[in-house]
Formats: C-alpha cells, sequence, structure tokens
C-alpha cells in the first residue's frame, strides 16, 4: 500500500493560520473579539465555532454586530474529526467569491488530554492546514485555553501554528515546524496490538465478495448500520489500494472497545510511512488516488504505520456505548 496523494504546494499565501492562547476571559474580549470587529467592518464574513463558554463572552463583546456578518456555530459542527473538519474548511474557502472579501474562522479545536491518539490527530490536523490551505483567503484563528493546557500542549500549539496572536499583537512563532517535522517522529512507528476479541478476513481481489465478508465483520462487533457501510466503504478502499499499488495480500481486522469499533487493514509491502497520508487530494484525481483522501473524511480518527512490517492503516469509528 502506497499513498496515491500528491504533493500540495508548500507555500501559505493567502492562508493566515494563528492561535491564541487564552488565559482568560479578558483575552477574548480584548484580543480577539477586535479582530472579529476589523474583519466585519472590512467587509469581510466572520464563522466563529467555539465552546459555550468563549461563545458566550464574544457574544456580549459583539453585541451590535449583525448576524449575517458573524456568524456562530456548535464547535461539535466544525470540529466533528480531524478529516471531515479539514475538508470543511477548504470547501468555506473555495466557496468565497473573487469579490465576497476575506473569511475569517475563529475556532477552538478539541483538546483531549486524556487521549494521546484524539489529541495527536487533532495536533497532526492544525500542523497540515498551512499547506491544505494553501493560497485560499481564509484566516483562521484558533483559540487554545492555557489554563487547561499543561506546558507540552502549549508547545504544541506554538509548533503547529505559524502565527501567535496575544495583547502585543501578531508576531510569529519561533518554534513553528513543517508538517513533516512535527510527524516525523511518528513514521515507521508500530502501533500496539489490538486488545479484546478480533475477526479477520483476507484481502483477495473479489472486492464484492470481500465487501460482504468486512459487512459481516462489522456487524459482529455490533457497529451500527450506517456506521458499519462506512467502514465497509473505507476498508475497500484501503483494500484496493493494497491489491492495486502494494502487495496485493494482506488482512482486514476489526474489534471494539468501549465506544469504539477499530478496523485494522494490513498490507504486506510496507510502503506506506507517511503519517499524513489522506490529509491532501489526489493531484490529479484518479480512481484510485482518492483512497487515503476518502477514508480519512469516513473514520473519525486515522492511524499509519509502514517499514518492515508491512504497512498498517488503523480506523477509529465512534459508536454507541
Amino acid at each position: 500500500m502506497t499513498s496515491r496523494a500528491g504533493s500540495a504546494p508548500t507555500g501559505t499565501a493567502g492562508f493566515d493560520h494563528q492561535a491564541v492562547l487564552v488565559g482568560a476571559p479578558e483575552d477574548l474580549r480584548d484580543v480577539v473579539a477586535p479582530r472579529i470587529r476589523a474583519a466585519a467592518d472590512g467587509g469581510g464574513r466572520v464563522l466563529v465555532a467555539v465552546a459555550l463558554a468563549a461563545r458566550t463572552v464574544l457574544r456580549d463583546a459583539l453585541g451590535d454586530l449583525h448576524p449575517s456578518t458573524v456568524r456562530f456555530m456548535e464547535r461539535d459542527e466544525l470540529y466533528d474529526a480531524p478529516g471531515r473538519t479539514l475538508v470543511s474548511l477548504q470547501r468555506l474557502a473555495q466557496s468565497l467569491a473573487p469579490d465576497g472579501g476575506p473569511l475569517t474562522v475563529v475556532g477552538e479545536p478539541p483538546m483531549p488530554l486524556r487521549d494521546p491518539l484524539r489529541l495527536r490527530e487533532w495536533q497532526r490536523m492544525e500542523s497540515v492546514m498551512a499547506t491544505c490551505l494553501a493560497g485560499s483567503a481564509l484566516r483562521l484563528i484558533c483559540l487554545h485555553d492555557a489554563r487547561a493546557a499543561p506546558p507540552a500542549i502549549r508547545a504544541g500549539v506554538r509548533r503547529t501554528h505559524p502565527v501567535l496572536l496575544d495583547r502585543g499583537g501578531r508576531r510569529p512563532s519561533p518554534d513553528h515546524v513543517s508538517p513533516a517535522a512535527f510527524s516525523a517522529r511518528d513514521t515507521g512507528r508500530r502501533l500496539p496490538a489490538p486488545v479484546g476479541d478480533l475477526d479477520s478476513v483476507d484481502i483477495h481481489p473479489d472486492l464484492p465478495a470481500l465487501r460482504e465478508e468486512i459487512r459481516g465483520l462489522a456487524a459482529a462487533s455490533g457497529m451500527p448500520g450506517d456506521r458499519a457501510g462506512d467502514l465497509v466503504v473505507a476498508a475497500n478502499e484501503l483494500a484496493a489500494n493494497a491489491l492495486e499499488h502494494g502487495a496485493g495480500k494482506g488482512t482486514v481486522s476489526v474489534w471494539r472497545r468501549p465506544g469504539w469499533v477499530v478496523c485494522d487493514v494490513i498490507d504486506e509491502n510496507g510502503g506506506l510511512t507517511d503519517p499524513l497520508s489522506g490529509y491532501l487530494s489526489a493531484t490529479p484525481p484518479g480512481p484510485r488516488g482518492y483512497g487515503l483522501w476518502i477514508t480519512r473524511q469516513i473514520c473519525d480518527f486515522m492511524e499509519i504505520s509502514g517499514g518492515d512490517h508491512g504497512s498498517l492503516v488503523r480506523l477509529h469509528f465512534r459508536v454507541p456505548q
């Protein structure tokens, strides 16, 4: 299995990615709200997707602005899952009319401190933004609660955002690194072994039959019907990729842990070593080019491991307890 995602431009012209480490409500009123007001007064549009506490402060500070200029939405509507969040921002950027003015998005990415996997994947998404949204007329201001974030998380914010915004204004982040450098330690790492009952099928060229076998694995895990369909589509994309571009053999395995169904797709070819695979759409588009891109949008979280042990893509799907 190899990544079919083409390289996107590495420049950041047009896209402006800022972070605000919020230490108190006053930071929202004195740092963030004036930027929102300035964007609206300049003819741009503003979308605000933050948690309730921040939303309340900003609404109070911006009470006289017309709702057609500044729109508030629930944070989870934008920050559903890393792959889907990225696509939503890309679609927002693509929807901008040439003469419609810039769009400012004020967001508050999740910070699941007790779940290293989810935290790392949200950080990885923030890291890759500048590449995926390069050239767009989009300003993204990310709020991070400095009071709740330990030092390592605050350091991660500085590494994943090119620009920091505080009471002194905007300034380049001295600790910012490229997406490849941020995720370098993940390349080639082995993922932990599955925990619990594991059901598997071998990858084979009869894809319609394989899809039915995967559907059986999803049903055996107790996965709801609509999410089972998502798992089948995602695993089929990866299996087809393994057949066409990888070793041509491997396995699909499914197991359950509390609140999640997890699917491993293993290709005996170890060529998939880029942890950012699936964040960049294929260039140019092709019938297999979107395999990893589609898969990252369908599942909630996706991990990649490649090397002498083969290529492993691990898909995580949220399910009711």
